[in-house]
């Protein structure tokens, strides 16, 4: 296994190709991890969820950690999107982002759930836009590429544990 960090270039392009995240947020000392749909549009991720818990701390504390990943037999690689949460509120001068947010929204089928499915027994809760502005990202991808390592003077046997 051969491990590289990514470009920037190349930790947008698995942003914009992929759309499941595993949002992080923290309240009182108290990481809360959940997986979330969102979208790129330049400096933002936009997202699409219910009131409920993630945005209760998000409003508390607006600083978000989102991880993607993709997985293969021969390769992975992951991104780390290092942000702050922005709600995108029902007022005049947030109306260009909701519209822009909804326009991503609807590339997907079905975009609404799992968000605002209610859960059992309980009413249904209120839809909450909201955007990660990204202030950093960060990534790193693996290769079983034995050829690769033997070039840049790694043995082929240095991945496995000893």
């Amino acid at each position: 296994m051969v491990i590289h960090d990514m470009t920037a270039q190349e930790c947008r392009a698995m942003l914009a190709r992929s759309n499941v995240a595993h949002l992080a947020c923290v309240h009182e000392n108290q990481p809360y991890i959940v997986p979330i749909h969102v979208d790129l549009d330049h400096e933002f991720l936009y997202g699409f969820a219910t009131q409920g818990q993630k945005i209760d701390w998000m409003r508390h504390n607006p600083l978000v950690c989102l991880e993607m990943d993709e997985f293969s037999p021969d390769q992975w690689a992951s991104v780390l999107v290092f942000g702050r949460y922005e709600e995108l509120l029902h007022q005049p001068e947030y109306q260009d982002s909701r519209r822009l947010a909804l326009r991503l929204f609807e590339r997907h089928p079905m975009w609404w759930q799992p968000a605002t499915v209610p859960l059992a027994g309980q009413a249904q809760r209120a839809p909450v836009a909201f955007r990660i502005r990204i202030d950093r990202v960060t990534g790193r991808r693996g290769s079983n590429d034995a050829g690769k390592a033997r070039l840049q003077g790694i043995p082929s046997d240095a991945s496995r544990p000893g």
